[in-house]
């Protein structure tokens, strides 16, 4: 099913030594509380020391504790881009692991109860449908596994829609552990697992962005393409769901995901445009681009810093991911100055390329007057600002680099430090070019570079209507009338035959067929039929899927003998499904597809709407169609 079996244990392996960091981290901690209160209770000088002494063990375990812990969250070297170029790393999400889950028990016991069938006719839906939940626990990192995730997602749409009730669950506990710290949460509602799923779905999608080949432009475009849509799941799983129990799924956590993940599709979409076409021009304005487009970059990673920063996210995130963003950002702000000293000092300048210069170089307006040819139209003038970009962009790179060897996950990550030292020594091969012995002349402060981007990465939720999936438990019926929201009576067998004036009663609808009208006085009248009944059942064969034109078909062809039918009536929702007095026992009333000798059609294959539907309304019957006359002879 596009399942990875070797991630289970390469994922499995951490989510455990999490569990147990967690574990022996919350016991340090109450014995560090109970330590203290001691300490402050007591006056006995030797007790005090004693308990010092304690306590210094305590704090000096709980701070390898958590650098290992640390050290264990620490992934943004887990996946290496598929290329052998020079590209600054990206920050990849981890999925959120889950415990297996028995549906069987509480789905048989809601068909047989709720919807009157026989349980254990579906062990094969349910047996199908805990397959998909095994194989999603481990997607392959592909669109594959994406497809996967979906696929289940779709159905659980589908059994949101189908099985669950307001004023009731499906008793299932859900587990599911947060995706950063392993810490385990469960809810009983189907929404937690709905949205712990598009999680994943937004986490797989940073994997897939991380692992590309970004050295060429069809790698830089897929990734940018991946990061889009996970920062649409993000966005979506933060608009849909705000009571989560895992802190990896707060409005908080949710928004800074976003949020970085936009910064990395807007790094990508930068990175497509070093990579021009050998003909392509190097000049000024091509410069100025990149300067911005880099601003831009910048820009977007300071914000995603700024989201880090605040409580309660920031003792939540891993310090590894918050130094790399602060990294991004002092490296893209000093990129963005170095491609501005370029655009200054390289080549000649054409007249249109002017008021170009001074609007982003000099921090003037769109709007603002040019300020004559002495200002930048002169080249020595153009040479020192450009002097005073690069000096900006050396101090930037090594501002990147101290904060690199701050963080010891950092530093292991090779790639990352040869690329803030190759942009280094670039600047300042530029900057002794620029160097004359002579040069007397006071240092000119260059401006800030004005962030602009001519290619703005929109995020994009997942399309979640790509994957076509059928409703497994389409045997029960239309979800319009057979779901948990909705309380019906069955009634029948009802014998009719038919009349002068045919059988008494006009359908209209599909799937199923609606009575609209009982002719008052006419034999369906008289056989109990009522007037919104909905036709399951034509002379034993269930038709709950069948069209209008299907129903009546099989009613022209019945002879002088008649047609029994089953009818379902759909009740107050108050009212529990009761036998009534126009219907016998449930028993062997809706006999199965195998007993019938006849097999229901297939329903129309169709994606359910990608939003969570925490407050979706079961529809009611179809009743837009054009009434139907009663059948003839």
């Amino acid at each position: 099913m596009g399942c990875d079996p070797l991630a289970q244990t390469q994922r499995g392996r951490p989510q455990s030594r999490r569990a147990r960091i967690h574990q022996q981290i919350n016991k340090e901690l109450r014995m560090r509380t109970g330590a203290e209160n001691l300490y402050r209770a007591t006056s006995n000088a030797r007790v005090r020391e004693t308990v010092a002494l304690e306590l210094s063990y305590v704090n000096s375990s709980l701070q390898l504790l958590k650098e290992e812990l640390e050290e264990l969250n620490s992934n943004v070297d887990v996946d290496r881009p598929e290329s052998e170029g020079i590209t600054v790393p990206m920050i990849p999400l981890g999925l959120k692991e889950t415990k297996e889950l028995d549906w069987s028990t509480p789905l048989k016991e809601l068909i047989s109860g709720h919807f009157g069938e026989d349980g254990t006719s579906y062990e094969a839906e349910i047996r199908e449908l805990e397959d998909l939940r095994q194989a999603m626990r481990t997607p392959s990192r592909s669109e594959a596994g994406l497809e996967l995730l979906m696929a289940y997602y779709n159905q659980l749409c589908f059994l949101d829609a189908r099985f669950v009730a307001p004023a009731r669950s499906l008793a299932l506990l859900f587990h599911w552990y947060d995706s950063l710290t392993g810490v385990p949460a469960q809810q009983r509602a189907l929404a937690f697992e709905k949205g712990s799923v598009l999680f994943n779905i937004g986490a797989l999608h940073t994997q897939i962005g991380a692992r590309q080949d970004r050295s060429c432009p069809e790698g830089t475009s897929r990734a940018a393409e991946a990061f889009r849509r996970a920062a649409g799941a993000f966005s979506l799983l933060r608009e849909n769901f705000s009571r989560a129990p895992s802190p990896d799924m707060s409005p908080a956590s949710l928004s800074m995901l976003e949020q970085l993940m936009t910064a990395q599709a807007q790094e990508c979409v930068f990175e497509g445009l070093l990579l021009p076409a050998p003909t392509a021009p190097h000049n000024c304005l091509a410069q100025l681009y990149l300067a911005q487009e880099a601003a831009q970059v910048a820009a977007e990673y300071g914000l995603a810093h700024g989201t880090m920063a605040q409580p309660p996210i920031r003792d939540y995130v891993p310090f590894p991911w918050t130094t790399l963003v602060r990294v991004k950002a002092e490296y893209f702000r000093a990129l963005a100055h170095y491609h501005a000293a370029v655009a200054l000092c390289d080549g000649p300048l054409a007249a249109e390329e002017f008021p170009a210069l001074e609007q982003v170089f000099l921090g003037l307006p769109a709007s603002a007057e040019p300020q004559g040819p002495a200002l930048l139209q002169e080249p020595e003038e153009r040479r020192k600002l450009g002097k005073a970009h690069l000096k900006r962009a050396i101090l930037g790179q090594e501002e990147a680099l101290r904060l690199h060897a701050v963080c010891r996950a950092l530093r292991r990550v090779d790639l990352l430090q040869a690329v803030l030292v190759q942009a280094l020594q670039r600047s300042l091969a530029k900057y002794s070019e620029l160097d004359l012995e002579d040069d007397f002349f006071e240092a000119t402060e260059a401006p800030d570079i004005l962030p602009k981007t001519h290619k703005r990465p929109e995020i994009r939720a997942p399309s979640f209507s790509r994957v076509k999936a059928a409703d497994i438990f389409h045997r029960l019926g239309p979800l319009s009338v057979f779901s948990a929201k909705n309380r019906w009576r069955l009634v029948g067998p009802i014998h009719v035959t038919r009349g002068e004036g045919g059988f008494g009663f006009t359908l209209r609808g599909d799937s199923p067929v609606l009575i609209a009208a009982v002719v008052p006085g006419g034999r369906a009248a008289a056989a109990g039929l009522q007037e919104g009944d909905y036709i399951v059942s034509v002379n034993g064969q269930p038709c709950k899927w069948w069209k209008h034109a299907e129903v009546v078909a099989q009613l022209k062809g019945v002879g002088d003998e008649g047609a029994s039918l089953q009818v379902v009536t759909l009740l107050p929702s108050a009212e529990p499904p009761g036998t009534g007095d126009r219907r016998p026992a449930l028993g062997g009333l809706l006999r199965s597809q195998k007993e019938c000798g006849w097999e229901t059609p297939a329903p129309a294959r169709a994606s359910p709407r990608p939003l969570l539907g925490w407050g979706r309304k079961a529809k009611r019957g179809k009743t837009g169609e054009r009434l139907s006359p009663a059948p003839h002879p």
